[in-house]
């Protein structure tokens, strides 16, 4: 009978549990040598004074001047090498300063590899006791540069994986030759380490103070935001206080009136019936909307929004208000079946303004609303255009206008990704043509300039926010949603 494995004992798993630590460590260090955390951009590239820009691409330039001639003339003169091959030796070791510029990780490949393939070369060079090895003066300047360079782009885990890489082959090429080497390795070693110290708290600081400012800046734009959101709270508190009152008002009245004037007859009776029931949907309406404004977890009740089924009705009370209004409606626009509700809704609103501003600035003006679909049926056409009033024509309601209503509707089409086009026409009526698709985009058009009709846009978008936002809660969903 076979007998059960032993047990991994507790130090078994802990040995096994370091390994893995280590080896993690390790990759994770290789990997960082072979990958730059930074694109290839300029050091200093976002200092705003242009002589801070210029300053690495000067600093390198003037060391590999200095460096080239003297590390070749150093390693031909004192440590007997070929000329070509000292100069090669010398380029390759001080010409990385000018890369590390834009791209330190690979400039530090290429120096260090030069640096220690310089090492070798004069390794059997019968006077090396008495000269610095393995590591030649220029060598340490120019790479402390390089290290200073590389601690201003890349992390911690890239700079310690350098360090333990230039202080390892330190220690290999300090062997064979350990009684030519005069400590250099180690010089190296401990200066690089207080180079990509001092270096990488610079990057960091740097990277914090950005971080910083870019939190600020949002905090700022935050800000302004919670104080926009909160004026227009404010506007529809106000617009809920001012208004309601008069529409609870005509609601009595209207209420009222067959009581209190006696013997009116059933047609009065039933357009004073009409007069109060479009008062309370105005006033339910606007506490709706009051209510999603208030908090931000309100909901607006889940009841249908307005549609083209509801344009008739419009049409219907402009003629009772006066206005001579005709309605056509393309057969082909029942075939096209439910449409968006977006597209549905904002053409009812833009069919409902469009009347209201002929009501108040064109009273007896004959006005036809036309509701059209394009060739191919993918878009659908709101047409509204009212002539000059026949006879003598009345006075306006209002006499000057600030063209929220324009703007309202711009901001409607612009919600779907339509069209809005409008203009005077030459006998002294008004056009306007809403063009708008019938599929629901999900990124808005580009805003319009505010103010180009010459209005408060503040005023414009705290209205628009209402009506929309309720509209989406009304629906279960958020219409300006990306």
């Amino acid at each position: 009978m076979s007998q059960p494995s032993p047990a991994p004992t507790p130090s078994a798993a802990a040995h096994e549990s370091l390994l893995s630590v280590t080896r993690r460590h390790l990759s994770a260090l290789a990997r960082a040598l072979v990958t730059p955390s930074y694109p290839a951009t300029p050091l200093l590239a976002r200092s705003p004074r242009r002589w801070l820009r210029r300053l690495p691409y000067a600093v390198a330039g003037l060391l590999t001047i200095i460096l080239i001639p003297t590390t070749a003339q150093l390693l031909t003169r004192d440590y007997g090498l070929n000329g070509g091959l000292a100069s090669v030796l010398a380029a390759a070791q001080a010409a990385p300063l000018l890369l590390a510029v834009t791209r330190p990780l690979p400039a530090w490949w290429i120096a260090f590899i030069a640096d220690t393939v310089g090492s070798l070369a004069v390794l059997g060079y019968a006077d090396l006791p008495e000269r610095s090895w393995p590591w030649q003066p220029p060598n340490i300047i120019g790479y402390l540069f390089l290290l200073l360079f590389l601690a201003l782009r890349e992390p911690r885990h890239t700079l310690m994986a350098v360090w333990l890489v230039t202080g390892g082959v330190g220690v290999f090429l300090g062997i064979p030759g350990a009684r030519y080497s005069d400590g250099s390795n180690v010089l190296m070693f401990v200066l690089g380490g207080v180079v990509l110290l001092v270096g990488g708290a610079l990057r960091e600081r740097g990277d914090a103070q950005r971080r910083l400012a870019e939190q600020e800046t949002i905090s700022e734009a935050e800000r302004a935001r919670r104080t926009l959101l909160e004026e227009r709270a404010r506007i529809a508190r106000e617009l809920h206080d001012v208004v309601a009152h008069h529409m609870s008002v005509i609601t009595v009245q209207a209420d009222s009136a067959p009581y209190r004037i006696g013997g009116l007859p059933p047609e009065a009776e039933r357009e004073f019936g009409t007069i109060a029931a479009t008062a309370r949907e105005s006033l339910a309406e606007m506490r709706r909307l009051l209510g999603v404004l208030r908090s931000e977890d309100a909901r607006g009740e889940r009841a249908p929004q307005p549609g083209l089924d509801r344009v008739p009705q419009l049409v219907e009370a402009t003629v009772r208000a006066g206005i001579p209004t005709t309605l056509s409606i393309a057969k082909d626009v029942a075939a096209l079946g439910p449409l968006p509700q977006a597209v549905d809704l904002s053409a009812y609103r833009i069919v409902q303004e469009a009347l209201a501003n002929v009501v108040r600035h064109a009273p007896g003006a004959p006005t036809n609303v036309s509701i059209l679909t394009s060739a191919d049926r993918t878009g659908l056409t709101v047409l509204v255009v009212n002539g000059p009033a026949s006879g003598a024509p009345g006075p306006p309601l209002e006499t000057t206008g600030t063209g929220h209503g324009l703007v309202g509707m711009r901001e409607r089409v612009r919600l779907v990704g339509g069209t809005l086009d409008t203009g005077p026409l030459p006998d002294g009526g008004f056009r306007l043509a809403a063009r708008l698709p019938l599929v629901e985009v999900a990124q808005p058009a580009k805003n319009t300039a505010d103010g180009a009709d010459g209005t408060a846009p503040g005023a414009t978008e705290a209205m628009e926010t209402m009506e929309s936002t309720a509209g989406a809660a009304s629906a279960g969903r958020d219409p300006l949603a990306p």
